[in-house]
């Protein structure tokens, strides 16, 4: 092999500068500041979350559509592929901990917070009629004096927990049902059978959309009809931030899919080399894996 033969092979491929990174952080900026914005009642909040939003969008599709672009011209070689798995196992590392994180807190509360808060020495609590039970609405209901001065401490409004046995054991099925054709659409993608590949990504994206769309129904159900809302106590508050975020994964997990499927109708892929297939099916696995701890620890336990 000649020693430019050798360079080429090796050479790790360097875009040229585009300015999509910085375009992309001010639609963040414009997002998080007209969410301030609403919270706190200015009209323009919400056209700003609009247009920032709009800018993301735009930004997130250009630049992938850039990187595709570059992938199937050739630019990536073996170095590329080994850097984007580094980085997608480094992502789904910091994902871990972001999940385990809310996984801990709520460890906390129910075996540490809770209980101590109904076992505190009655003469130096204000809490002295607080249960250690779960799901817990949180202390209050006693009036207290302090220093003279009357406080009221009013207990959150009262609420039924969400069932396990009910949509979210239909949306296990569904997440578990997804892992099984996600990897069935790999086996056909190896085999180079691009039917099964195309089919198998699309009952994927079925699949996830119809846990979306239960969710929404759940969630809907818990705030019209249940009580449960992210003002219900510790419980209402842990339950919609651990089910939220994981449903906001599974949405972008969904739109990733799509993007992959479309792809694959277009003829992209080999069975060779298909890290973008790879990384999402990943992803999709790692979305799965946590619904089971949020099924587990939220909705049975």
């Amino acid at each position: 092999m000649s020693s430019q033969t050798h360079n080429h092979s090796h050479h790790y491929y360097v875009p040229n500068p585009v300015a999509y990174p910085v375009i992309l952080s001010l639609g963040l900026l414009t997002l998080a500041s007209g969410f301030i914005f609403k919270i706190n009642n200015y009209p323009a909040g919400r056209w700003m979350m609009i247009a920032g939003a709009l800018i993301i969008l735009s930004m997130v599709f250009s630049w992938m559509g850039k990187v595709i672009s570059e992938s199937e011209t050739g630019m990536f070689k073996s170095w590329e592929d080994k850097s984007f798995r580094v980085g997608m196992i480094v992502f789904i590392s910091s994902e871990v901990a972001f999940f385990a994180a809310f996984f801990g807190a709520l460890f906390f509360m129910r075996v540490i917070s809770v209980p101590e808060l109904a076992h505190f020495d009655p003469n130096y609590t204000m809490y002295k009629d607080f249960v250690a039970s779960w799901p817990s609405i949180g202390p209050g209901g006693n009036v207290i004096r302090f220093g003279g001065a009357l406080e009221t401490y009013k207990p959150a409004a009262n609420f039924t927990p969400m069932a396990a046995w009910g949509l979210p054991a239909v949306n296990t099925l569904l997440l578990l049902s997804s892992g099984v054709t996600v990897t069935w659409a790999h086996w056909g993608l190896i085999k180079n059978n691009r039917n099964q590949l195309i089919i198998g990504l699309f009952l994927t994206v079925a699949l996830g959309i119809s846990f979306l769309i239960c969710q929404a129904t759940e969630y809907h159900h818990a705030y019209t009809e249940m009580g449960l809302t992210l003002g219900a106590g510790a419980y209402g508050s842990s339950f919609f931030m651990l089910t939220g975020f994981h449903g906001f994964h599974v949405l972008l997990g969904t739109i990733m899919l799509i993007v992959i499927l479309i792809r694959s109708i277009k003829g992209h892929f080999t069975a060779d080399r298909h890290f973008g297939f790879e990384g999402v099916a990943w992803y999709w696995h790692f979305v799965d894996v946590v619904w089971l701890g949020l099924f587990v620890f939220v909705y049975w336990l």
